[in-house]
């Protein structure tokens, strides 16, 4: 399980590139509604948990080529650290801007790149801990991943009225 570790820094490398371009793909793309789904559309936290989500699904999906389908526990453990990653970023981003007062743009990239490296060492230290699961487990956490997928897709279009779901005031 050793050749785990480099592929969790690839892991981690890829979604910090990919998830910063996500920031400006909606844009780009001319606002297409595709491309909403999985870019950020406004600055509220919520479309910015889209910029660890996908690239970190998107590289779920190679991981399980390469050992996942070998590993039970893969998608419990995949999960778990995407969840991980994004409380991250929710409770640093909320602490910081309710002490400071305002969010600056230096502390809103570290916050995304903590939670995309806490992601994949909780990732790698889970799966290399070789912890078994029962199917069960396994197919409810595959579940729950696309259930997420398609929570930033609906939220994108219809944001309950919550301040996760808000862009911040400028």
């Amino acid at each position: 399980m050793d050749s785990l570790k480099p592929l969790h820094v690839a892991g981690a490398v890829f979604t910090i590139i990919a998830g910063t371009l996500l920031h400006f793909v909606w844009e780009w793309s001319g606002y297409n509604k595709a491309a909403a789904v999985f870019g950020a559309v406004n600055e509220s936290t919520w479309e910015h948990l889209k910029l660890l989500f996908f690239p970190f699904l998107l590289f779920t999906a190679v991981e399980y080529f390469f050992y996942g389908k070998h590993h039970s526990a893969f998608f419990p453990a995949k999960l778990r650290a995407v969840v991980l990653g994004m409380v991250v970023i929710v409770v640093v981003f909320y602490t910081y801007t309710g002490i400071l007062g305002t969010n600056l743009l230096p502390l809103d990239i570290g916050t995304f790149v903590l939670g995309v490296v806490l992601s994949y060492r909780w990732s790698y230290e889970y799966l290399r801990s070789m912890r078994g699961v029962s199917r069960y487990e396994a197919a409810l956490s595959f579940a729950s991943l696309l259930l997420l997928a398609a929570a930033f897709g609906i939220f994108t279009f219809f944001p309950p009225r919550l301040g996760l779901f808000v862009p911040p005031k400028s």
